[in-house]
């Protein structure tokens, strides 16, 4: 639920009133005692004597939407017409479409973008199956695909109910990258099935883009994947999440004055996210790491180790610590969590050293409360887009695709996302820099070309 009134929630509610008097101060007054934002109001007339009015405000939740049209219709001489949740009427008909690039205005043009004049076309890319690249949508194009088995912080919800999502990620890459991107739900949840799917479809596009497949199938999915295909497979999941937590940290310690080798990081959740942020963390150079799961810290005498978590274990937490999450988070200087919400409270943030950085990244509700995080932490990032420091997929994502498919990459690699999250920390200037602005938004318009140009510069250098 949102502690504040967000646009996601928001509300258009069609009213009559009587004309003339304090018809409109009232309705504003009773959305704001109700405690929503008024953020628009349309009159038109309804008559001699009644005016129409559409009211939009931002609310918390649903339920906190209904006290508002509520306290609307209680107003005397008030009319409901209509209530529409926005966020919805958004999303009738679905969110994206495709649309051809060429005219098809008559027969000859008809006749070179489909047959005859086709057909020569595709006996170029026969003989020469590169140039499928050169003429065709493949050079642009990627494929999201999901088994709606790990949708947002939805959980389980199968495919259907994950194709709104995975329609609203298609539109990100084409307004941030313009990429063409395709929504692919797959109604099985069968590893097997998945990968041999992914497989056969991979020749129409130029990357793979997994999202929502639930850890830990998620990393035998990529890493089968990787192996059996050409073009690069890349799990958002996973390497969005540890690009941006990367770019973060990078300007946070920038902010505090310390380097990513001498501190000492806890980190909560050890799924798909938390494996490929510690990965690439490690990678860049952090050295003194603890991650704990919901059992407490990880580590060689656990018991119940798979092959994931005993990679963090023969890897990470050198001193065998086998406490619970609060213990790791005393004398830490950063805690990233990636996890679930409400595990922590402002009180363990106390037992962190001086200059400490939160990033309680659970949403939409984070492992601890940002506010009380703020009480002793120097800066705190959220994945909310209602606190500063948003720590946002759609900064990363796009921009990697595009240096990918325009290096003609066919993997992925550290390396890549090294440079990726560098580029955009860079993006972040000295005179902006500071605790509440460690990462751009997602409309700076430099972001997209600064991630594309250094994965672009990566992947050829990988060639």
């Amino acid at each position: 639920m949102a502690t504040v009134p967000s646009v996601s929630y928001s509300i258009t509610v069609r009213l009559e009133v009587p004309a003339g008097g304090k018809a409109v101060s009232q309705l504003t007054a009773a959305v704001e005692q109700a405690g929503g934002i008024v953020t628009a109001l349309d009159l038109t007339p309804a008559g001699h004597d009644r005016l129409r009015i559409d009211v939009t405000c931002a609310t918390r939740d649903t339920e906190h939407a209904q006290e508002i049209v509520d306290a609307l219709e209680g107003l005397d001489g008030v009319s409901i017409h209509k209530v529409s949740d926005r966020t919805f009427l958004m999303h009738l008909g679905g969110k994206i479409e495709m649309q051809s690039k060429v005219p098809l205005r008559n027969r000859d043009e008809l006749s070179m973008a489909y047959t005859p004049g086709v057909a020569r076309v595709s006996l170029a890319i026969a003989r020469n199956p590169e140039d499928v690249r050169r003429l065709t949508v493949k050079r642009n194009s990627v494929a999201v695909i999901t088994d709606g088995s790990a949708v947002l912080g939805l959980g389980n919800i199968g495919p259907e109910a994950a194709l709104p999502v995975m329609e609203g990620k298609a539109a990100l890459f084409k307004r941030f990258a313009g990429i063409d991107a395709w929504p692919i739900c797959l109604d099985t949840q069968d590893t097997d099935e998945i990968v041999r799917t992914v497989q056969i479809i991979a020749p129409a596009f130029g990357g793979i883009n997994l999202e929502d497949i639930s850890a830990p199938r998620c990393f035998e999915v990529e890493r089968r994947l990787r192996d059996l295909l050409d073009i690069p497979v890349f799990h958002d999941d996973q390497h969005g999440t540890a690009i941006v937590v990367l770019s973060a940290l990078t300007n946070a310690l920038r902010v505090v004055g310390k380097d990513l080798a001498d501190v000492r990081i806890a980190m909560a959740g050890a799924g798909a996210a938390g494996n490929a942020v510690l990965k690439l963390l490690m990678h860049a150079g952090a050295k003194h790491m603890v991650v704990c799961d919901y059992h407490g810290a990880v580590h060689t005498g656990r018991d119940d180790l798979d092959d994931s978590l005993r990679w963090i274990a023969d890897n990470t937490n050198p001193e065998g610590y086998d406490g619970d999450l609060r213990g790791a988070v005393r004398g830490a200087d950063v805690f990233i969590g990636v996890s679930a919400p409400g595990i922590l409270s402002g009180d363990d943030i106390a037992t962190m050293n001086d200059d400490a950085v939160v990033f309680a990244l659970a949403n939409p509700d984070p492992e601890v409360d940002p506010a009380a995080a703020r009480e002793h932490a120097a800066v705190v990032a959220t994945g909310r887009s209602d606190y500063p420091n948003q720590i946002n997929n759609v900064l990363a994502f796009p921009g990697v695709f595009r240096g990918l498919l325009d290096a003609q990459g066919r993997t992925v690699t550290l390396d890549m996302l090294h440079a990726a999250a560098q580029a955009l920390a860079g993006v972040v200037t000295d005179q902006e820099l500071g605790p509440n602005y460690i990462v751009p938004s997602v409309f700076h318009p430099d972001v997209a070309h600064a991630v594309a140009a250094a994965v672009q510069k990566a992947a050829e250098s990988a060639k």
